[in-house]
């Protein structure tokens, strides 16, 4: 009799133990030491087949899943904030979240989303910030460009991400001051012989084909995300479908004057009644872009707000602003801000400087789709400059900045709720 008391002691304290111990919770506010890995650990955590419940609006946007020591030992190596709570702890977090009065939410993270970075295969003078921080979150990505889209390999991912790109054939505007730089002649001898191995006589015929591939990919379900030039020109190329709106040292022929006139703004994601730039040698390539002199901003001033939203009836544009900061710093990019008179209204704005009536960030749906653009180049370089080093994350681990991006990655993860709005 005794020994079967023991036995029962042993074995209540054994499941009061893991009660006690039988969940983590990764906080996403100012306590978080590494915001920029803990995504990366959910990823990963996802890639263990273990679900991920993402707590919208509960301490920044914070994570969760069944504490097991191999997924505690990954998080000490990674450096990450974390705390093992009980279920019963845990339970109530959830009831708090559920309240009818609290703007929170969970959405569960169930698929390991299979991430594409479109990239040219040249060697650029400038980096990307969403494979740096791909890289330094330790997330997989597979590097795709113009013949890679043309097979038709879009399919077999689930997010795009558009590198700093020019989709109007005109080699970034960089005409007048890289023309004779290797660099840029490299990347032109690329685009051409592509274009030629494709069937099309000018590069702005295979840009446009791969424009609509992309689109392709949003209607039947994908996921793309641009920032900086890949956001303005690959809708320019969209509304000038047909057109040649570029100069004889792009495409051996004169553009057509007329072209302004003949844009299709039916045809665009998120912009409408913009102007081209006809100047080959302006590096702007049309007014959607708010330029400095317009903006009267400057390192020092130059913030943007999130929108908050209803976590509980729009997940969706709560997912891409969770952060621990609502105001963010600013950074310019060859494509910066963009003009709101100029976007569509059907178009979620998530991010905006109200002083400049300029858009940050924001979201769109197209077929079983969606896209997101952000403006500007590199989050923690304010004005990153052609052959500039790249930014070193490990400096900036909690960047608010770079967080937006990281909400893109884990967004095809979710599993969907549908928008009530």
């Amino acid at each position: 009799m005794v020994h079967k008391l023991i036995s029962t002691w042993v074995l209540l304290i054994f499941i009061s133990f893991r009660g006690l111990a039988s969940q983590v919770l990764i906080p996403m506010d100012e306590s978080q030491k590494d915001h920029l890995k803990s995504y990366g650990l959910a990823y990963w955590v996802l890639q263990q087949q273990v679900e991920v419940d993402w707590l919208l609006n509960y301490k920044g946007g914070s994570f969760a899943f069944a504490h097991n020591p191999k997924l505690e030992n990954e998080m000490v190596v990674r450096g990450i904030t974390y705390q093992v709570i009980s279920d019963a702890q845990y339970n109530q977090v959830l009831s708090q979240i559920a309240s009818p009065e609290s703007n929170m939410d969970v959405m569960k993270l169930e698929k390991v989303p299979k991430i594409a970075v479109y990239s040219p295969k040249t060697k650029q003078p400038w980096d990307d910030a969403v494979t740096l921080v791909l890289t330094y979150a330790e997330i997989p990505y597979d590097v795709i460009y113009d013949e890679e889209v043309m097979q038709g390999v879009l399919p077999k991912y689930d997010w795009l991400h558009l590198h700093h790109e020019d989709f109007t054939g005109q080699y970034g505007k960089f005409y007048m001051s890289y023309r004779n730089y290797p660099w840029y002649i490299a990347q032109q001898q690329e685009s051409e012989a592509t274009a030629k191995k494709y069937g099309f006589n000018k590069v702005t015929q295979l840009k446009l084909a791969v424009v609509n591939k992309i689109k392709e990919f949003c209607v039947g379900g994908g996921f793309m995300f641009a920032m900086c030039s890949a956001t303005d020109t690959y809708d320019i190329a969209l509304a000038a479908n047909g057109l040649d709106i570029v100069e004889a040292m792009f495409d051996g022929d004169a553009a057509d004057p007329g072209a302004q006139q003949k844009l299709d703004f039916t045809k665009t994601f998120a912009f409408k009644d913009f102007t081209i730039s006809r100047n080959p040698y302006d590096p702007e390539f049309s007014n959607i872009d708010n330029q400095q002199h317009e903006r009267g901003l400057m390192e020092s001033n130059d913030f943007f707000q999130l929108f908050t939203f209803s976590a509980k009836w729009d997940p969706i544009p709560t997912m891409l602003t969770q952060n621990h900061e609502k105001t963010v710093k600013g950074f310019m990019g060859q494509t910066t801000a963009f003009k709101k008179q100029l976007i569509k209204s059907d178009v979620i704005i998530m991010g905006e400087t109200k002083a400049a009536n300029e858009v940050r960030y924001m979201h769109g749906t197209l077929g079983k789709g969606t896209w997101t653009f952000y403006g500007g180049h590199d989050p923690e370089d304010y004005q990153h400059h052609v052959g500039e080093e790249p930014t070193d994350l490990a400096l900036h681990p909690n960047s608010a900045g770079y967080r937006l991006i990281l909400n893109n990655i884990l967004f095809p993860a979710a599993k969907k709720k549908k928008l009530k709005t």
